[in-house]
């Protein structure tokens, strides 16, 4: 009587069977058409371990298990909405809240409220709606009374004068949100969380001519009517730096006896006799 041992080895492997008789010299038979036969298996199965023809156990090199990638931490930006345009608002709000880095909250565009939001509650990043602004004090506001928060201006359009302001009133960013994508708004928030500032090229060139412009100070009477023209505003912001007549005819492209002129003009307006009072009157 003789039987037969199969031992199966993985798909696409050989497969050996080996018929014992009565004696130890039964012949090995191996199965026909495209099997061929190895010493041993040295590729893993589904355990630690496989068996070589011979049923030795082998001993197989460790294959490493793919490392997972720990989740990344995120670092979340606790961003206020300051807009006084509810459906605005409202859609802005829910579009920052698809965003897993940001934490988003609205109030009314005031002051007040404002504030009380903020004696309880931590921001980092403020939206304010520029073009409902009836003047800039809430930026000058926030940044006295909170100068780690960055305030971002949202404007419909580039207009010189409300870009200038607001950069001197403490605004971080002007964000043409009617005009840019909106994932480059959350590009803006993070550049001004990180401490950046956020302006186009546009609103650069705007800034760089303020800059350039000769200063001016505004001299009022005690109803706030300017008394001065724009010319002799500039040369009593010259006179309060602390120029001579010479430095500012330099400065304005006059003559000196043009500028003694103007002086003489400015103290008959203001009811003064000297450069000194000139000076303290304007501050």
């Amino acid at each position: 009587m003789a039987y037969c041992s199969v031992l199966a080895i993985p798909p696409k492997r050989e497969v050996i069977v080996q018929i014992f008789g009565h004696d130890s010299t039964s012949p090995k038979v191996a199965l026909p058409v495209d099997i061929h036969h190895q010493q041993s298996v040295m590729t893993p199965t589904s355990g630690p371990c496989a068996f070589g023809h011979d049923m030795n156990m082998k001993n197989l090199r460790s294959v490493p298990q793919p490392v997972l990638d720990e989740p990344t931490e995120i670092q979340l930006i606790q961003v206020l909405i300051a807009d006084s345009g509810p459906i605005q608002s409202q859609l802005l709000s829910r579009a920052l809240r698809g965003r897993r880095e940001f934490e988003v909250a609205t109030v009314d565009l005031d002051t007040t409220v404002l504030r009380n939001f903020l004696q309880s509650n931590h921001v980092d990043v403020v939206l304010v709606a520029g073009n409902h602004l009836p003047d800039l004090s809430l930026l000058r506001w926030l940044r006295v009374s909170y100068p780690k928060i960055a305030p971002v201006l949202l404007v419909e359009n580039d207009d010189r004068e409300l870009v200038v302001n607001a950069l001197r009133a403490g605004a971080k960013g002007i964000f043409l949100f009617t005009q840019t994508p909106f994932p480059m708004l959350c590009k803006c928030i993070h550049c001004v969380f990180d401490g950046e500032v956020w302006v186009n090229n546009q609103q650069m060139n705007y800034v760089l001519d303020a800059l350039s412009d000769v200063p001016t100070l505004r001299v009022v009477s005690s109803t706030g009517r300017s008394l001065l023209t724009p010319r002799e505003e500039q040369v009593v912001a010259l006179v309060a730096d602390g120029l001579t007549n010479r430095g500012v005819a330099s400065e304005l492209g006059l003559s000196e006896h043009t500028i003694k002129k103007y002086l003489l003009r400015i103290f008959d307006k203001v009811g003064i006799s000297s450069r000194v009072e000139l000076v303290l009157y304007a501050l």
